[in-house]
């Protein structure tokens, strides 16, 4: 099946596209990490034992990450069904609603237990939307761009992931600024309440997308896959592995973006919460030029290559950077900070999309994706909690969480040494491994 040629101007378009809507979902997704560090403790738990009321409000957290291989498998579903663009509406919409009711929410010592009840509720609503945003972002990217530039294009998400993260730590600095009363009372829901606007926003720019010419082809000649996920279980459940492995690496992303700034601002380190919400805010700004510079250097020599690179560096970079903070030396922790997680990671992170998409057909691209990495990512976001277990009591056991994050690269370094290089593979070739009447017999016409 030879795909039709994608009109001049589309990728572009749609890489934007995905750039800012991912941007937008992400800051609602990233908001609720920094107030579950610095806000939750207080408001929805009970503060008379601060580091129980911690550790429950990084299991928040976590909650967000556990619902994302449910909302995957439903979302992967349809969007393997009915096309890229519909999901990529909905999750925004979604994502929107649940932030800006989060911000509406009455507190512990309004409501009791129903507070953190309701809490969850909204947490798990938007891990559903996370679930579906980033793989049908990525589907639609990597089938709309050349095939010489898919690292290029499909890294337009993750940088507009890092974009939504910077926007988020950027909100909360004034607001974790503001004097403890007000900040307890109305200052964190500032930002939630501004995702109605997020929401608005992102729904006029990505209606306007067009469905990629990989999937409307496929519709109209093979036809669109009944059930997804036999034939991605059947034809690529090693590739659904190795993303799953891979996925892991994001355990980096919240070690860094949670447990470590809960961990500088505590008692034993002291930084203050203004600080440590720059060291997130700088490192996110160099990413965002560091991910397509990675992602466009794997289009040149490969994928594999440029993600060890990020999986097996933060590793290494991980023990220096929560070392920093450690020492209480604000601009060591800044340093080595915006090097981790501008640098280092960027490699990993800026390249996925186009590795793990280049796995699969486009018949299941999308549920391949979306399974595999919301499975692995549900990991990484319950790393946090196990972090703060693994910290000990008083939480300063740096080196445990530096080595716990160190082992969670592991199972990415293996997935990418396993994994075939597919940076000179045609985008209509991804995939077709497998034979081909199987499929056809699992597929009907659009």
């Amino acid at each position: 099946m030879s795909v039709p040629d994608t009109p001049a101007g589309q990728p572009r378009k749609a890489a934007m596209a995905a750039w800012i809507g991912s941007a937008l979902e992400y800051y609602d997704f990233f908001i609720y990490g920094s107030a579950a560090a610095l806000i939750f403790p207080e408001v929805f738990f009970d503060e008379s034992d601060p580091a129980t009321a911690t550790l429950l409000s990084l299991a928040t957290f976590g909650v967000a990450y556990a619902a994302r291989p449910v909302g995957a498998l439903f979302l992967g579903h349809f969007g393997d069904r009915l096309g890229r663009k519909k999901i990529m509406v909905f999750t925004l919409i979604l994502m929107g609603v649940s932030t800006f009711l989060i911000g509406c929410l009455p507190t512990r010592d309004q409501v009791g237990t129903l507070a953190p009840v309701l809490l969850v509720l909204c947490r798990v609503l938007q891990g559903i939307s996370a679930a579906g945003e980033q793989a049908s972002a990525n589907s639609m990217t990597l089938e709309h761009a050349p095939p010489d530039r898919r690292g290029f294009f499909t890294s337009f998400t993750l940088s507009g992931t890092q974009g939504g993260q910077l926007l988020a730590t950027l909100v909360f600095i004034p607001v974790a600024a503001l004097p403890e009363e007000q900040l307890l009372s109305w200052g964190w829901r500032v930002p939630f309440w501004m995702s109605i606007a997020v929401a608005v926003v992102g729904y006029v720019i990505r209606r306007k997308l067009k469905e990629t010419p990989a999937f409307e082809q496929q519709a109209a000649t093979e036809g669109v896959v009944k059930l997804p996920l036999v034939v991605l279980m059947r034809e690529h459940w090693a590739d659904v592995l190795r993303v799953i492995g891979g996925a892991l690496v994001a355990s980096v992303s919240t070690i860094f973006t949670v447990w470590a700034l809960s961990y500088a601002t505590s008692d034993s380190v002291g930084m203050s919460k203004s600080s440590m919400l720059w060291v997130g805010a700088l490192a996110n700004l160099v990413a965002l030029g560091a991910i397509p510079l990675w992602a466009t250097l794997s289009d040149r020599i490969g994928r594999r290559p440029v993600f060890l690179v990020g999986a097996a560096g933060s590793a290494v970079m991980m023990f220096l950077y929560l070392w920093s903070i450690s020492t209480g030396s604000y601009p060591l922790t800044l340093l080595l900070g915006i090097v981790t997680f501008g640098v280092v990671y960027s490699a990993a992170n800026g390249v996925w999309p186009s590795f793990y998409g280049e796995m699969f057909s486009t018949r299941v691209r999308l549920s391949g994706m979306a399974i595999g990495t919301q499975i692995g990512f549900a990991v990484a976001g319950f790393a946090v909690t196990f972090a703060a277990q693994i910290a000990g009591p008083n939480g300063d056991d740096w080196s445990a969480v530096a080595l716990f994050t160190a082992a969670l690269c592991v199972p990415p370094v293996v997935a990418a040494l396993s994994a075939r290089e597919t940076v000179k593979v045609p985008t209509e070739q991804l995939g077709e491994r497998a034979s081909g009447k199987a499929a056809q017999r699992e597929t009907v016409t659009a």
